[in-house]
């Protein structure tokens, strides 16, 4: 298939929300948290990257947050398109996704780890479940705490749902959370280990995380995650 870009904003620092839709189809079939995977041609090699969808299913439209590295092969090319212009794509795939039935839930997100996860949070079967779900995100700065106004307004509108955003480089006079995510898993799981436990980002966050979650008593069978490297 091919992914067409509908539109892009700037949502951070080197950081952007993608708009796509796929006019071979009406429906895009997806559930929250599985990724797509696009391809494409640079200097003559082929290339493919995997992307997590950070929108719920809305007809043949998906949205991706991405960002640009700038010394990668292809998100600097993904940056340059313009509305109307065209990807390959596959998928979309992928098991990172709400267990069924959806459980009290502790989501924990680094950067651009919360694409999956603002998917999980505007899909129906999560908002109607009626379960208590924390979101722990972690940012360097606080411009890097993607979608922060859309979550603190989901925070007063959904009954059981609490967001936990904290920062490692504050500036001076920030009153807020501060340090990595591993430092607030005990605020984030308020005493409890019956809990389920999805975790995306990069890779020592996320085997750093698995590890503290075990020492405090979850099982494998309650933590997902998604590593991003």
């Amino acid at each position: 298939m091919r992914a067409r870009l509908v539109a892009a904003s700037e949502i951070g620092p080197e950081i952007r929300h993608f708009r796509f839709d796929v006019p071979e189809t009406k429906q895009l079939e997806f559930i929250p948290g599985q990724f797509v995977s696009f391809t494409g041609t640079v200097s003559g090699r082929e290339f493919t990257r995997a992307y997590s969808v950070c929108s719920a299913p809305d007809g043949n439209r998906f949205e991706l947050c991405l960002n640009r590295v700038r010394e990668g092969r292809f998100s600097p090319r993904l940056f340059e398109m313009t509305p109307g212009a065209t990807v390959g794509m596959s998928g979309p795939l992928g098991t990172f996704v709400p267990r069924h039935p959806f459980r009290d839930s502790v989501l924990i997100a680094t950067g651009t780890g919360i694409a999956p996860f603002r998917s999980f949070l505007r899909w129906a079967p999560v908002l109607e479940s009626g379960r208590r779900i924390t979101l722990l995100f972690g940012a360097r700065y606080p411009l890097g705490l993607l979608y922060r106004n859309e979550l603190q307004a989901l925070e007063s509108e959904l009954s059981g749902f609490r967001f936990l955003p904290t920062i490692t480089r504050p500036e001076s006079g920030y009153r807020a959370r501060i340090g990595r995510v591993q430092q607030h898993l005990d605020e984030a799981l308020d005493g409890r280990a019956d809990v389920d436990v999805y975790i995306c980002g990069l890779r020592e966050m996320v085997d750093d995380v698995r590890a503290i979650l075990g020492k405090k008593g979850l099982q494998r069978t309650q933590i997902r995650y998604e590593r991003y490297d």
